[in-house]
């Protein structure tokens, strides 16, 4: 073997012997054994240096070394046995404890194998030293190119950068071991590239070699290579590109293209109006191109200029109307300045340049011009319709100097309020003015050209009405005031203000008073707070409702216009019924019943009887359609008094104590208790006597005088004096017919005179029998 053209194998040996500390110590102190000296252990394993080659051939086994155990007598007593990865097919050992590689190895593919090893007594087949684990690394050789993983490249460096400037780093890959031989070691230079490039050998770092200008080249292609070992012959390598652009830099300034401009502009042109353009080129690009366009001199009060951010143009607009009767020629001078300039190249000269642009007014039909665009008027609002409220003017610019017509546009409301002048301008009131409805009137005027009506121009006046003194003071809403029955003098019950529709000057400044005619009885008093409010304070202590319930106080306020004016406003004040304060809720309650005229305990039997009533409705609407129709087929007969018929039995026999005939045969004034009798026979009894007595009887006198003694003895009694005649009861009635209609005695018969005698409490009746006779008669 020919070890000088060959790279190695490095055996090596670990030992492990779990089960003899002193071996694993020995191991452990050893692990970077070298490959070089031979390494003895006292009943141990000896091993020499081993060597083997990458990529050899497998026709016939390759000696890498040689392991023995030191017990191993050289009788062919021991055999050894080698395990492990490989062992038996990439690895072999002989008797002699001599490895044999077999096959060809890759350290690209495994960079090491790890083996075991065992020395066996042939006689015992036992072994006679612990097993021996090592690791066989394999050594490299050059067999694989360098390779750019990250090509092509593309760098950008700024132009005009200073040489040895760094632009960009390449680096190249080989799969050889880098830490054995030179296999993997590279070198790089350029192929392509010179003189404006170079390169690293070791680092690949790509350096500016000179300035370059981006205005003359931008982009660059660059080849590299990169070599193996060394560079040495026999060497592998490999090549890539790299494209460095130039980026730009602000290194040149503007120019316009042209040194003198002609344009023109019509003298009926509006403000805002492009005149022109004007171009200046830069060779540079991007931001560092970007430029500013200024007008030098006076003439930028009438022509202004702008940038095109995106053309780069400079545009030139009419700043102010331009006049071709008062000036018919413009000369400008306009200048063009980089927006950002690199201060490294200033001293090759200003970033700037000029130009001169020369601007013609043409001459144009213009429409009359106003004195002013805007006009601002007054008139005070108490002016009378036809006062002259001002006057706008307005010229043709012309020379021929046409006459001009005023007419007022814009709100059909304005005319009816204002006109104007159509010769001279003088606007005027149509109709008197109110500043409370409208402070300010704006109103728009045109003035048209009589031989030309197309050329026509507006101004705006804005009108202000001043004000007058022609509203007085007032309350600004209704007070609700109330004021407690035990109320001690000199309370406040109410604090007050006052609103004023018209404007003041100086601000608005009221006088609280009682008015004259409540000065000297007043029970209250009005205290000015000089500062627009009053306070109402009571004169007195003590207060009633049932004497007064509400108190009215005239207060009159006073303005501080020119000429002031007054007004005299009521103050509505409700006496409560209560302790300390006042309970808002129960005084407009009493409020509401002191006007309706009702008191309390009047208003609940008011809402008794309407829920009676209510009830009592509902009860015959219910009883109504519950009813069924009489068994009784009646005919009822004509009579001159009302019949009350009941289709119900009645209420039982309380019902009928009321209405017992009997008790006008008692002498008696004693209301007792009297048993039922018999219906059927009391009634037959009451018909017998009712036929017997008559009006002029003395039973009913008699009667008639002591029932009203008793009423008016006895104040808990009823009503019970109440007469009721019933003229017929109907037909079927089991006591016949009660009326006078059938006695011998018509009513003409019969005298009433005794009733004026019992008093006033029957005058109405005797005035309705003695009316009937004297009809009668």
């Amino acid at each position: 073997m020919n070890c000088s053209t060959l790279l190695s194998l490095v055996l090596m040996l670990v030992q492990l012997w779990p089960c003899s500390p002193s071996m694993q110590n020995h191991s452990a102190q050893n692990t970077d054994q070298s490959f070089t000296a031979v390494q003895r252990v006292k009943h141990g394993w000896v091993w020499e240096p081993l060597f083997a080659t990458e990529e050899q051939t497998s026709v016939v086994p390759v000696y890498v070394g040689q392991l023995k155990s030191d017990l191993d007598k050289q009788d062919g007593n021991l055999k050894y046995i080698l395990t492990g990865e490989g062992a038996g097919s990439i690895f072999i050992i002989e008797n002699n404890g001599k490895i044999y590689v077999t096959q060809k190895l890759d350290r690209e593919k495994k960079p090491f194998y790890t083996l075991r090893a065992q020395a066996i007594n042939r006689s015992t087949q036992l072994p006679v030293e612990p097993e021996l684990e090592f690791v066989i690394k394999v050594r490299d050789v050059n067999d694989h190119e360098p390779q750019f993983l990250d090509g092509p490249y593309v760098a950008t460096v700024p132009e005009m950068s200073p040489e040895g400037t760094s632009v960009t780093q390449v680096t190249a890959t080989d799969g050889d071991d880098p830490s054995y031989g030179n296999s993997a070691r590279l070198l790089y230079s350029l192929i392509q590239g010179q003189p404006y490039f170079s390169v690293e050998p070791k680092t690949g770092v790509i350096r500016m070699a000179s300035q370059m200008d981006r205005e003359t080249k931008d982009q660059y292609l660059v080849i590299i290579q990169a070599k193996d070992m060394v560079g040495q012959a026999g060497a592998f390598s490999a090549t890539d590109t790299v494209t460095i652009n130039l980026s730009d830099i602000n290194d040149n300034p503007p120019k316009f293209q042209q040194r003198l401009y002609y344009m023109s502009v019509s003298e009926e042109a509006p403000v805002g109006t492009t005149v022109g353009k004007v171009f200046a080129e830069d060779s540079d690009i991007g931001d560092n191109a970007a430029m500013n366009y200024f007008i030098e001199g006076d003439s930028s009060d009438v022509f202004d200029i702008i940038t095109n951010n995106e053309t780069q143009e400079g545009i030139i607009l009419l700043k102010k109307r331009v006049d071709y009767e008062s000036k018919r020629r413009y000369s400008i001078r306009a200048k063009v300045v980089n927006r950002y300039i690199d201060d490294r190249f200033l001293k090759e000269g200003p970033f700037e340049d000029t130009t001169i642009v020369k601007i013609n007014v043409e001459d144009a039909d213009e429409p009359p011009v106003f004195t002013f665009e805007n006009y601002v008027m007054e008139i005070a609002e108490a002016a009378l319709s036809g006062s002259s409220v001002g006057a706008v003017t307005a010229r043709d610019p012309d020379n021929d100097d046409c006459p001009v017509r005023y007419s007022i546009v814009r709100g059909m409301h304005l005319k009816r309020l204002f006109s104007i002048n159509e010769h001279n301008g003088t606007i005027i009131t149509t109709k008197p003015l109110d500043r409370e409805i409208a402070s300010w009137h704006n109103i728009t005027v045109t003035a048209t050209e009589t031989r030309n009506p197309e050329k026509i121009s507006e101004a705006n006046v804005y009108i202000q009405v001043l004000n007058v003194n022609d509203h007085a003071p007032e309350f600004p809403k209704y007070y609700e005031t109330f004021v407690c029955e035990n109320a001690v003098s000199g309370q406040l019950i109410q604090s007050i203000s006052a609103v004023d529709q018209d404007d003041s000057a100086e601000g608005h400044h009221f006088y609280f008073s009682l008015a004259q005619e409540a000065t000297n009885n007043s029970r209250f008093t009005v205290k000015d707070n000089q500062d627009n409010t009053a306070g109402i304070f009571t004169a007195k202590s003590g207060f009633r409702r049932q004497e007064q319930f509400s108190f009215y106080l005239p207060i009159l306020i006073l303005d501080n216009g020119t000429p002031p004016l007054t007004s005299t406003n009521t103050l509505t004040i409700t006496v409560c019924d209560c302790d300390t304060e006042v309970n808002t809720f129960y005084c407009r309650y009493g409020a509401f019943m002191y006007a309706m005229g009702l008191s309390t305990e009047a208003l609940v039997a008011v809402l008794a009887c309407i829920l009676t009533v209510l009830v009592f409705f509902l009860a015959v609407v219910a009883i109504r359609q519950q009813r069924k129709k009489s068994p009784f087929s009646e005919k009822m007969e004509e009579f001159r008094e009302n019949i009350v018929r009941y289709d119900d039995e009645g209420g039982g026999e309380e019902d009928t104590e009321a209405f017992d005939i009997s008790a006008l045969r008692t002498h008696t004034v004693m209301r007792t208790h009297k048993p039922r009798k018999k219906v059927t026979t009391e009634i037959h009894s009451l018909y017998r006597q009712s036929l017997q007595v008559g009006p002029d009887s003395a039973i009913f006198r008699q009667f008639i005088s002591e029932k009203l003694e008793e009423a008016n003895t006895d104040p808990s009694a009823p009503p019970y004096d109440s007469l009721q005649t019933y003229a017929f009861e109907g037909t079927g009635s089991l006591a016949g017919s009660l009326s006078s209609l059938g006695s011998n005695m018509s009513d003409m018969d019969q005298s009433y005179d005794y009733l004026a005698d019992w008093g006033p409490q029957f005058k109405k009746l005797a005035g309705m029998y003695t009316s009937h006779r004297s009809v009668g008669d």
